[in-house]
């Protein structure tokens, strides 16, 4: 993939507090994830085995933190390219007492085309990602057909990638992208959308959503060799 001439999905913004920038001085070192030229070994990275969950652009960490607290026994990689959310999240987790989180400042495309083993991760979360809601910033939102074939690409045949969002238009994007990807099976079957999952937390994007009156969509895919 050419970096160079991709649109992006993001745009830097948001200031970091002193406290968020101490927590990505002092704390980087215990949660960071330095990229280099080679992809990752997990294994090596967490220091153990287990399943292995990445969250893209996880914000402030809400969900990250409070599924990491949930599940011990998984690991949680969070992939987010602003300091502030990276800062915060990294002040949780240290307050927490939390080990099974590590997070990557980067963009996420790159992460998955460049960093990430292919089949080496259990599963995706993609939760309310910018909208791009103006026609002229369509081509910006994250989820488009080559951004689907990195997911296919890192998930294991039993992974699962999960996304959620409180735009219609993106979810019906969300849709029509995932529907047509080679490698993805949607698991409410074509054109459908999943309960709400029992386990990921109410976020203040989903509860900024509600406020103005979005319904909030779930949508599940599975790769096409799951068992």
């Amino acid at each position: 993939m050419e970096n160079s001439t991709r649109t992006r999905s993001f745009v830097t913004r948001g200031r970091k507090t002193e406290a968020q920038q101490r927590a990505l001085d002092e704390l980087w070192p215990t949660y960071g994830v330095d990229l280099g030229e080679a992809a990752l070994d997990l294994d090596e990275v967490f220091g153990r085995k287990a399943p292995r969950v990445v969250e893209i652009g996880f914000g402030n960490g809400e969900n990250l933190l409070a599924l990491a607290a949930l599940y011990p026994e998984r690991d949680f990689l969070g992939v987010e390219v602003h300091g502030s959310g990276v800062g915060h999240a990294l002040n949780e987790a240290h307050v927490r007492g939390l080990t099974n989180i590590r997070v990557i400042r980067h963009d996420a495309v790159e992460v998955l085309d460049e960093h990430l083993q292919a089949a080496s991760v259990d599963e995706v979360l993609l939760f309310f990602p910018d909208p791009w809601p103006k026609n002229r910033h369509r081509s910006r939102r994250l989820v488009q057909p080559e951004f689907a074939q990195l997911v296919v690409r890192v998930l294991k045949p039993s992974g699962v990638f999960r996304l959620a969002t409180d735009w219609e238009d993106y979810a019906e994007h969300m849709l029509t992208v995932l529907d047509a990807a080679p490698g993805l099976v949607n698991a409410a079957g074509e054109r459908g959308f999943v309960e709400r999952p029992a386990d990921r937390p109410v976020t203040r994007f989903e509860r900024r959503g509600e406020r103005l009156g979005h319904a909030i969509k779930d949508l599940e895919y599975r790769p096409t060799a799951h068992p």
